[in-house]
């Protein structure tokens, strides 16, 4: 019996923390906001990819990406791609700790439409 709703895939939602080693704060910047730059270019399928930065002076061993993609498909696809490769490859030296988390959107104010 159908109930005529449709059923879509839920966004996938990650945030990635990087705890970085000693001196390593302006490349790693560079690097990754390469990275989060070529991934909403290339990437159809992916929503949003900020970089985060403390806001605190002097703060500069850690940097927060929160990244929306349409599903954990497209998610693979980024994990996948050579920018991404090439991204961690280049900089695992630099990062001391890497905590991902993967969220649900409870609520968005202001939707992307393609979600």
């Amino acid at each position: 019996m159908s109930t005529g709703k449709t059923v879509t895939a839920r966004p996938f939602v990650i945030t990635v923390e990087f705890e970085l080693e000693n001196d390593v704060f302006p490349e790693f910047l560079r690097q990754v906001t390469e990275n989060a730059a070529t991934s909403v270019r290339l990437e159809a399928h992916c929503l949003r990819f900020d970089v985060l930065t403390p806001s605190a002076a002097g703060a500069i061993d850690r940097v927060l990406l929160y990244e929306i993609y349409t599903d954990r498909a497209a998610f693979d696809v980024h994990l996948e791609s050579e920018h991404f490769k090439i991204f961690d490859e280049t900089t695992r030296t630099m990062v001391r700790k890497k905590t991902v988390v993967q969220y649900e959107i409870a609520q968005h104010a202001k939707m992307d439409a393609r979600i």
